[in-house]
């Protein structure tokens, strides 16, 4: 006998006797998700973490910053390629913003530890004439 992939039809006895049934249909992405390469700080190894805090620490300008999507990119004060941010590796008060000077210190990106990514990331000076918010959703003018 060739096993079917296929469920047999709703209602139907299925193996020793049991009746397969079916509350709802499957998401259609269901299958394509896969998680995220990205080490959150929940995620990060602990010896990534402590290899990120035993590194240097490094300045940078906030390039940009959702807050919705959780990430944004940092420019460092040194040039080279913008440094990706996750929501979770910002120390502080507020939500950076364009502009924000900070400080950070840096992890790679798994699987292939090419790419960095900033973490313990702390805001030094808030970009002046902007609106910041704070995590608990006051809004400031700096």
């Amino acid at each position: 006998a060739v096993a079917s992939t296929h469920p047999p039809p709703q209602g139907s006895r299925h193996g020793l006797g049991l009746v397969w049934t079916r509350d709802r249909s499957p998401s259609p992405m269901r299958g394509y998700l896969i998680p995220s390469p990205l080490p959150t700080r929940r995620t990060r190894t602990f010896s990534a973490t402590v290899r990120a805090s035993e590194g240097p620490i490094y300045k940078g300008v906030c390039k940009c910053f959702c807050r919705s999507k959780g990430h944004g990119f940092i420019s460092p004060a040194d040039g080279g390629p913008d440094i990706f941010v996750h929501i979770s590796d910002i120390e502080g008060e507020y939500v950076p913003v364009a502009g924000d000077e900070v400080t950070y210190k840096v992890c790679t990106i798994p699987p292939k530890n090419e790419k960095l990514q900033a973490v313990e990331v702390v805001i030094t000076h808030l970009a002046p004439g902007t609106k910041h918010e704070t995590w608990s959703g006051h809004v400031i003018s700096s």
